[in-house]
């Protein structure tokens, strides 16, 4: 099975240069790519991709705002960033919006490819230099001792494992649950620790 990406980006020729990337790709499938964040708010939760590609800098509405609505609307919806911007307020900015990574648009091709696919899996891919600044970012952010309490230790076990880089299918073969479980339970950490990504659960966990 394809994976099926979208793409929201407002220049022509980088819009084109993805979309020919990803459709010449064994194993991808471009289904749809968007010039603004209005279309794409209304055609991307119809067509339902497995992940979207996303430019920050858009005519109207940013990026970071497109994926905020696209969330509201498709909570599960794997979204990847694909910027210029390496500033942490706008790396801060997309990962509470909801988005699962963030790449720079000089990212080699072959690394896009292997982002997509990691997204797609679960993962929350990221260049070693905007890891970084997302961890400087947080770094103030520990768990307080009342949030430690509110978790489960079922929760705790998967905050560890999602620390450690495990995908959601392997952290639900490790603890012999179902993704779907694994999915739920993240959503109770979510709330408890008062964040909105994975990224932000697992720098807080590490910080408390």
């Amino acid at each position: 099975m394809s994976i099926n990406v979208s793409i929201v980006e407002d220049d022509n020729e980088i819009r084109e240069s993805l979309e020919i990337l990803i459709n010449g790709s064994e194993d991808f499938r471009c289904l749809n790519t968007f010039k603004n964040a209005e279309s794409a708010v209304i055609h991307i939760p119809r067509e339902k991709p497995d992940v979207v590609l996303m430019d920050i800098n858009l005519p109207g509405a940013s990026g970071i705002e497109c994926v905020r609505k696209l969330k509201d609307l498709i909570p599960d919806l794997n979204v990847l960033m694909l910027t210029v911007y390496d500033d942490s307020k706008r790396i801060f900015d997309s990962l509470s919006a909801g988005a699962k990574g963030y790449l720079l648009k000089r990212t080699p091709p072959s690394k896009i490819l292997e982002a997509i696919k990691e997204v797609h899996g679960g993962g929350s891919p990221m260049s070693s230099q905007i890891a970084r600044m997302v961890v400087d970012s947080f770094r103030r952010m520990g768990i307080s001792k009342d949030e430690k309490e509110n978790l489960t230790k079922r929760e705790e076990e998967i905050l560890a494992l999602l620390a450690k880089g495990y995908k959601y299918k392997e952290i639900g073969d490790i603890l012999f649950i179902g993704v779907e479980t694994v999915r739920s339970h993240l959503r109770h950490i979510y709330e408890k620790l008062h964040v909105r990504s994975r990224t932000e659960a697992v720098v807080k966990y590490l910080q408390g």
